[in-house]
């Protein structure tokens, strides 16, 4: 089985908020939440609108500019990484350190 993985964010603050957006072979999509929840959609364009209803960004199509308008530069970024979802789930929420 083969995933199409895309990281999506919003922020809060200086606070990230990291979703998961996995295409399934089949064509359905399911969106890992901060939660650690993974969500079932019908299609990826369902899962992305969902998405962006929720006013999360798609991390490959942020630049600099948008980056610097949410208050974080795009080096700070780094979407979360393990072997399974579980160890995703404590990364989902992330606090970025203060700007002096």
């Amino acid at each position: 089985m083969s995933y199409n993985d895309q990281w999506w964010l919003a922020t809060i603050g200086r606070t990230l908020i990291w979703a998961r957006l996995r295409v399934l072979d089949a064509g359905t999509a399911e969106v890992l939440d901060s939660d650690g929840v993974s969500q079932p959609y019908d299609s990826e364009d369902t899962a992305r609108a969902a998405l962006m209803d929720a006013e999360f960004v798609s991390l490959d199509g942020l630049d600099e500019d948008d980056a610097h308008t949410r208050g974080f530069a795009l080096d700070e970024l780094a979407p979360p990484s393990g072997d399974d979802d579980e160890m995703l789930r404590a990364q989902m929420v992330r606090q970025l350190p203060s700007r002096r």
